[in-house]
């Protein structure tokens, strides 16, 4: 069935979710797929864009056979239903391998390998993790060192497996890895080290040794969530709910041809690489692209991706709006990109300027989408062959429940938001997590509604008439002016709209009488040139609520982002802070104040401030401020 309004959607649930015969687990619906196109092919990896030709290929057969090996390997390493095993590591096949086959085994564990040490640390123990799968020793990669520095803090952790970049690179440098790997493994004898390969290579292919039959229920990953916030939370996801959304993205997406082929370049620690462009595309029998152990980072992928989509004769790909704007920037024309139909872009709001921009110059439809780690990956998305509403999430996908809804002063459910009037984004269905393994952090995270479970999203937004929702907000990033609440979306807009701007970002910074005082940071376009005076002045003709004129503009040479390319606003507002506090030493005369601040995970930013004596007239001009001070002496 074609899905082109809210009413196909209904259509296709007319048959009962119960009789459409979804795989009882991940592992189950790869092998599915395995079994009606074995020699198709699955997946091809290439380690340098500079070579993108030169790839590494698996079919169907051979990619569940090497997650059928990896969950047998895990099996061995003790790893049981419900135990957990963590992967730090760079987009690799053996990133899938770790992922499906640990799945099959036990629960896996994504951590961000930009994550400094001492976090990861934290996450492994508060999961509990027994085994951590991680990159060899690699000259110019500082996975290992991070993990290493930590091991005296992982009591849990009982084995380590290193994946070795050598059959990704030339002969000379083997040597260099395999030496690298035995001076490491002697200075860290103390911790049971296996090579990822030479596990492998003793695992049958065949069938699970554990011969578990895994049920719908069962947890199968544990996701980092809340990157925008500073705030880790290690969201509990189940094999049903995983199975489901690949399922409905892919009924979403109907009618499609088989065999098509994807490029993946976010990263297989987050949702959209895993399910987007990995579980979703090999239960239809496409052929993923994945394209350098860096993705869209990785160097002269972005200078070389229209080169690539021509060679590969890639369909569909998914982005982030930075991705998009770099993607501008890069020549296409004369490349052949008749084979590209869509592009998915989710994770963060897209300008409209930079949508219609994409578009207008590369003939490319751009569906945008919205989800959660929580709901698994998409909640709703833009139909493909229906009416694409600039600006908007789309409609939600079949048999999960969307709603906006207003809550009363004591946070339950009052009512549904009318048509077009923003309220609270909620969701409920078959691709809801369990919650989070911290109590703490599921305060407030359901809903009840008719009796039934709805998740809390913290996102604002409205429903039109038609179906489509559009998000106005998001509680936490809200800046609120003495009372006042300031969508940064509408400072954010208006700035992406001067020409010279590549990226904006609207934060709010302290302010003794009002609390907040919005500010912008943006980040130009190459090759541009403008100054802040020129951009303050242009923000307050094209933002008509005086209040959300932001009092500051700041020009960076590169806004700071997550490893998925969102705009990391943590890192603008503990440098407004920073600020703050150097005004107040400065106002004051001070001399000799070391300041530093950081996201602590429980409290939130925190200023950690050594004043000396000069903390007796510091303390009560800060004082005067939300953001909480640690006093060092």
């Amino acid at each position: 069935m074609t899905v082109q309004t809210l009413n196909d959607i209904e259509n296709i649930e007319r048959v009962p979710l119960s009789e459409r015969g979804l795989a009882s687990s991940t592992y189950e619906a790869l092998r599915r797929t395995a079994d009606r196109t074995p020699e198709a092919p699955a997946l091809s990896f290439f380690a340098d864009a500079t070579d993108f030709k030169n790839t590494h290929d698996w079919s169907y057969s051979e990619l569940f056979a090497d997650i059928t090996r990896a969950a047998n390997a895990f099996h061995d390493l003790g790893i049981k239903p419900g135990e957990v095993l963590a992967f730090i590591l760079p987009n690799l096949p053996e990133t899938h391998f770790t992922i499906w086959g640990g799945e099959a085994a036990g629960i896996v564990m994504a951590i961000n390998p930009l994550l400094e040490a001492k976090q990861m640390a934290g996450l492994l123990n508060a999961a509990k993790a027994s085994v951590v799968v991680t990159l060899a020793p690699t000259p110019g990669s500082d996975l290992w060192p991070k993990l290493a520095s930590q091991l005296d803090q992982l009591p849990a952790v009982r084995s380590v497996v290193w994946v070795s970049m050598e059959p990704y690179v030339a002969e000379p440098v083997r040597g260099i890895l395999k030496s690298v790997a035995l001076k490491e493994r002697a200075v860290h004898s103390a911790i049971a080290i296996h090579d990822w390969q030479s596990l492998m290579n003793t695992q049958p292919h065949t069938h699970l040794k554990s011969g578990r039959q895994i049920r719908q229920d069962e947890c199968s990953s544990y996701i980092c969530t809340g990157g925008t916030t500073g705030l880790p939370k290690i969201a509990a996801r189940t094999h049903g709910s995983e199975v489901f959304n690949a399922w409905a993205m892919a009924a979403h997406l109907q009618p499609r041809s088989s065999g098509q082929v994807i490029f993946c370049g976010l990263p297989l620690f987050h949702v959209n690489g895993q399910l987007v462009t990995g579980l979703m595309p090999w239960t239809q029998g496409d052929q993923v692209i994945l394209g350098t152990p860096h993705g869209y980072r990785g160097e002269g992928v972005i200078r070389r991706f229209w080169e690539m989509v021509e060679h590969f004769g890639i369909n569909f790909f998914s982005g982030v709006p930075t991705v998009y704007a770099a993607l501008l920037q890069n020549e296409w024309q004369g490349r052949d990109l008749s084979s590209l139909r869509y592009a998915m872009c989710g994770a963060a709001p897209m300008p409209a300027e930079l949508f219609r921009e994409f578009e207008r110059r590369t003939g490319v439809k751009i569906l945008e989408g919205y989800g959660l780690t929580e709901g698994a990956c998409v909640s709703s998305i833009n139909p493909p062959h229906g009416e694409r509403r600039i600006g908007s999430i789309g409609v939600r996908i079949a048999y999960q429940n969307m709603r906006a809804v207003v809550l009363d002063d004591s946070g339950e459910y009052l009512r549904d938001a009318n048509v077009d009037e923003t309220g609270l984004i909620t969701i409920s269905g078959p691709n809801l997590f369990v919650g989070y393994l911290e109590e703490s952090h599921n305060r407030g995270l359901w809903i009840d509604i008719d009796g039934q479970r709805w998740l809390n999203t913290g996102d604002l937004g409205r429903q039109d008439a038609q179906g489509y929702f559009w998000l106005t907000g998001r509680k936490k990033e809200l800046i609120i002016r003495g009372g006042h609440n300031i969508d940064p979306k509408q400072i954010e807009e208006a700035l992406q709209a001067h020409p010279a701007v590549a990226l904006a970002a609207a934060i709010g910074s302290p302010d003794v009488y009002s609390g907040e005082v919005p500010v912008a940071y943006v980040q130009l376009r190459p090759g541009q040139a403008c100054n802040a005076e020129e951009l303050e002045a242009f923000a307050y003709l094209n933002i008509s609520e005086r209040a959300a004129v932001p009092k500051r503009i700041e020009i960076l040479e590169a806004l700071p982002l997550t490893a998925v390319g969102k705009i990391f606003k943590p890192a603008l507002q503990l440098r407004e802070i920073a600020r703050v506090v150097h005004q107040a030493v400065e106002r004051l005369g001070l001399s000799n104040i070391a300041v530093e601040v950081v996201q602590d995970n429980r409290r939130g930013p925190v200023a950690c401030i050594r004043a000396g004596i000069g903390q007796e007239v510091l303390a009560p001009l800060l004082g005067h401020y939300s953001f909480q001070v640690e006093w060092l002496k």
